[in-house]
């Protein structure tokens, strides 16, 4: 097994006692941009749940998805681990079933595991070997990608059924009654993954929540706001249950967005009003504004004063954060994993720096599209419906000899301050994020020995990732 010095998976020496172990919520919005939130001063968003995390725990200020697309940065909160290590690339593509979950381990030590909402990650139809029960949860209510009001949604992979109703209010509905659940059967604490499908285009939202936003010019705009607001009473419904069953003050609850903002949906005279703090690039594309989302971790027993921190984060290091709060080690420690230890952050206010840098690499998945797939297609084509589409054909493909050189693709390297792009064969980029966080000067001609510093340690990495996706690590 190949292990490269930066894929740190343990850093400190802290955790929370087993008896101690709090129940885990980790929260999910769907294509929601960093600036589209109210604490982040939108100027005319309404998110008050959001604004009052922001304003009593830990808000990160550099958050970042995994990737500037949904199904990719979902892989990485499930497993730690780069996407394209597990071949998802992009949109549409499933992981595979030999990746280890969090849900996995949490369940194998007591934890019950739910998922409510956006899957994305493989078909949730019952014969899908990357369904959610496959990949470690007792009970889900899902669908295999995004979804509107009156949502098709698989109960444990059953056929799809409509559910009506708001579709956040509808995830919540479902993840209270699994919290209510386990209360009832007993002690144990719980793990819920609750995956909104909002505000993913095309949008739909109530009359009520439309009116909100009656003053916003365009109405593809306004029902993108409404259907955040939604979400937002939808997840301020679920802390207020959580509060009146005691639950609140040892429940972990991480909130973020798998990619950046989009334009998916919104004419282009509508655009103008799109706020996201003036980040470079959207949805799909490996600067700021493709990555950066809200992050924000609440947890009174652990985080009892709110704080801020401007340390880069990523959905990477959820998996490995947990494992380290809870003292728990990995099944398989040859595996490589691409996040890094939050623990001391979290618990002590006490991580000065990133301890490693993150790696971006949009793969350029034409180059597989004829390779043997890994999985049949009879065992990934999804059931249930988009308004697009009547059903996904999730694809997975083998890569029979990993690469290591000649990458392709566009690939990011973020540290503490400095940032390397490098879009397939051109001349690399360098961004100083401190003191140009939109990405206006390229630094790369006046750093030529920080470039090639920091280009040799990206593609070490991308060695690395190579030899997981052509299958080295199962």
């Amino acid at each position: 097994m190949h292990l490269v010095p930066f894929l740190l998976v343990f850093t400190s020496a802290v955790s929370v006692a087993a008896a101690d172990r709090p129940n885990i919520v980790l929260a999910l919005a769907d294509d929601q941009g960093w600036g589209e939130v109210g604490y982040n001063r939108h100027p005319y968003l309404l998110t008050p749940t959001l604004d009052e995390m922001a304003s009593s725990g830990l808000r990160f200020d550099r958050f970042y998805a995994a990737a500037p697309t949904c199904s990719p940065t979902r892989t990485s909160i499930l497993t730690g681990r780069h996407p394209n290590r597990s071949g998802v690339f992009s949109p549409n593509h499933t992981t595979r079933p030999e990746e280890i979950t969090i849900a996995q381990i949490l369940r194998s030590v007591g934890y019950r595991t739910g998922h409510f909402g956006k899957w994305h990650v493989g078909a949730v139809k019952a014969e899908s070997p990357t369904n959610p029960a496959r990949m470690g949860y007792e009970e889900y209510l899902a669908h295999d990608n995004f979804f509107e009001m009156h949502p098709p949604l698989s109960r444990n992979g059953g056929p799809p059924e409509i559910i009506q109703g708001e579709s956040s209010e509808i995830c919540v509905d479902a993840a209270l009654d699994f919290v209510e659940s386990v209360q009832s059967d007993g002690e144990e604490p719980f793990f819920i993954t609750l995956w909104f499908g909002s505000p993913h285009s095309p949008y739909r939202a109530t009359d009520e929540d439309l009116a909100l936003y009656a003053d916003v010019p365009g109405s593809d705009l306004a029902a993108r706001f409404a259907e955040i607001t939604a979400m937002d009473r939808a997840l301020g419904r679920f802390r207020a249950a959580l509060k009146q069953r005691g639950l609140a003050d040892n429940t972990l609850l991480w909130y973020t967005s798998d990619n950046g903002i989009t334009v998916e949906g919104i004419p282009e005279e509508q655009r103008r009003d799109l706020y996201n703090g003036g980040w470079r690039g959207r949805k799909g594309q490996i600067y700021e504004g493709g990555l950066r989302v809200p992050g924000i971790i609440e947890w009174p027993a652990k985080i009892p004063s709110p704080r801020s921190t401007r340390i880069p984060a990523v959905t990477t290091d959820i998996f490995v954060t947990l494992l380290r709060l809870l003292d728990l080690g990995h099944p398989n420690p040859d595996r490589p994993l691409d996040g890094t230890d939050l623990t001391p952050l979290i618990l002590r206010d006490a991580m000065p720096e990133r301890t490693t840098p993150i790696g971006f690499w949009r793969y350029d998945r034409s180059t597989e599209a004829d390779n043997q797939r890994w999985m049949a297609p009879e065992l990934t084509k999804g059931t249930t419906p988009t308004v697009r589409n009547p059903g996904i054909d999730f694809v997975n493909f083998r890569h029979p000899v990993a690469r290591t050189k000649d990458f392709g693709g566009a690939a990011a390297w973020t540290g503490n301050r400095y940032k390397l792009i490098r879009f397939a064969s051109n001349a690399p980029e360098l961004y100083d994020l401190l003191a140009d966080p939109r990405e206006r000067r390229d630094l790369a001609s006046e750093q030529p020995g920080r470039v090639s510093e920091m280009l040799a340690a990206m593609e070490e990495w991308q060695r690395s990732v190579e030899r997981s996706l052509a299958g080295l690590d199962y």
